[in-house]
């Protein structure tokens, strides 16, 4: 696996283990929470950004995966960010983002032995 695949693999685990702690609060926290709402868009903004550099990279999206979602939904976020719905925004990180994370686990770990990092 290319270096710079795995760097990118890593700050998406990273990034959905981050949304999963939003998640563990509840969706009332969620739509309370400004800061829990911003923290969300700033993540989905990165995974977006992340998966547009993966499908750049030939990196094969896993079934339930969409680097192309992704991505659209980084520009949704960051350049229509006043007509976001915030249950459409609740439903990709409570819903989607964890398929992800499963999704993705075989490539989450040849990212890590990659560094040689064993957890």
């Amino acid at each position: 696996m290319e270096i710079r695949v795995a760097k990118e693999l890593l700050h998406v685990q990273r990034w959905l283990a981050v949304a999963a702690s939003i998640v563990a609060k509840g969706a009332d926290d969620y739509h309370a929470d400004e800061v829990a709402q911003e923290a969300g868009d700033s993540l989905m903004i990165k995974l977006g950004e992340a998966s547009k550099t993966l499908a750049a990279r030939g990196v094969q999206a896993p079934p339930g995966v969409t680097w192309s979602d992704a991505a659209k939904n980084r520009e949704k976020l960051a350049h229509h960010y006043s007509v976001v719905d915030r249950d459409v925004t609740w439903q990709t990180l409570s819903v989607a983002l964890p398929q992800w994370q499963e999704a993705l686990a075989p490539l989450f770990a040849e990212a890590r032995a990659e560094f040689g990092i064993n957890t």
